[in-house]
C-alpha cells in the first residue's frame, strides 16, 4: 500500500474577494491523489480591504480549514511565511489564491515528494511546461529579465523564481521560513536562495500554467523594489544575517 503524504496547503490573500469563489469550487471538486493526505488548508489574509476574510470565514470548505487573518497589509513574503509556519505536516504546498497552476498538477510533483526532495518548484520556463495563457508581453519579458538578474546576482540557476506553485519539505520549511526576512515581492527569490544556501535538494517541475486577470503588481514600482531586495539579500548573506546562530522570532525577526 502507497504510504500517504501529509500535505497542508498555504494560500496567501490580499483583496481576493473576485476569486475566492473559484479559489473554493477549484479545492472542493478537487480529486486528491490517493498517496496524499490533505491535514489542513491555510488561508493568511494579509489586511485585505474588501470581503475576502467574510469569504474565508464562511464558505465551506471539505478540508480542515484555518484562517490567519491580521488588519494591516504586511506584503506578500510576510504572509507566506506566517502560513507555511503555522503548518506541522511532512510537505506544505505553497500555490495562489488564482488557481494560475491548476491543482491536479500537483500529480506532478509527487514523485518527488516520496523521495523527500526539500524544494520542489513548478515552473513555466521548462520546454516541457504549459502556458495556456500568457502574460502581456512587457510583464512576460520583465519576468525573464528579472530571472536573469537573480541567477546572477544570487547564483542560484532556477528557471522560474516566482511561479506560485512550490512544495517544501518539513526540513525545508524549518530551515528556511524562520530566517526569511522580504515581506513583499522578493520572497520567492529569498526562500529559493536560502534552500541553495542550506544545501536542500531541489527540483524544478514543468507545470500548465495560466495567466488570470487582475493582477496586483506595479510593473515599474514592484520591479525596482524587487531588484532592491535581491540586493537585499545578497547583502544579508554576506553580514550573516542568516546565520542558523542568529537569535530569530518565530516571524523570521531578529530580536
Amino acid at each position: 500500500m502507497t504510504k500517504k503524504i501529509p500535505l497542508t496547503i498555504v494560500i496567501p490573500v490580499y483583496n481576493e474577494a473576485s476569486r475566492l469563489d473559484r479559489t473554493f469550487t477549484s479545492l472542493n471538486q478537487w480529486r486528491v491523489p490517493v498517496d496524499l493526505k490533505i491535514s489542513q488548508v491555510i488561508f493568511v489574509n494579509d489586511g485585505s480591504t474588501d470581503t475576502s476574510l467574510k469569504i474565508l470565514k464562511n464558505t465551506p470548505l471539505k478540508f480542515s480549514k484555518k484562517v490567519i487573518s491580521y488588519r494591516q497589509n504586511q506584503g506578500k513574503g510576510y504572509a507566506v511565511r506566517r502560513g507555511m509556519l503555522a503548518s506541522t505536516s511532512s510537505y506544505t504546498l505553497l500555490m495562489d489564491a488564482d488557481i494560475a497552476t491548476p491543482l491536479n498538477e500537483l500529480k506532478k510533483l509527487l514523485p518527488f515528494m516520496h523521495n523527500q526532495t526539500g524544494l520542489i518548484i513548478g515552473t513555466r520556463k521548462n520546454g516541457h511546461s504549459t502556458v495556456t495563457i500568457h502574460q502581456p508581453w512587457i510583464r512576460e519579458n520583465a519576468g525573464k529579465i528579472f530571472t536573469k538578474l537573480t541567477q546572477l546576482i544570487l547564483g542560484v540557476n532556477v528557471t522560474d523564481f516566482t511561479c506560485g506553485f512550490k512544495a517544501f519539505s518539513r526540513e525545508a520549511v524549518d530551515k528556511i521560513f524562520p530566517l526569511s526576512q522580504i515581506n513583499r515581492w522578493g520572497y520567492d527569490s529569498e526562500i529559493i536562495f536560502l534552500g541553495s544556501k542550506f544545501n536542500l535538494s531541489l527540483q524544478e517541475v514543468p507545470v500548465k500554467w495560466a495567466d488570470q486577470k487582475g493582477t496586483k503588481v506595479n510593473l515599474l514600482k514592484d520591479s525596482i523594489n524587487s531588484l532592491l531586495e535581491l540586493l537585499t539579500i545578497r547583502l544579508n548573506s554576506i553580514s550573516g544575517a542568516y546565520s542558523t546562530n542568529q537569535n530569530f522570532s518565530p516571524l523570521g525577526i531578529l530580536k
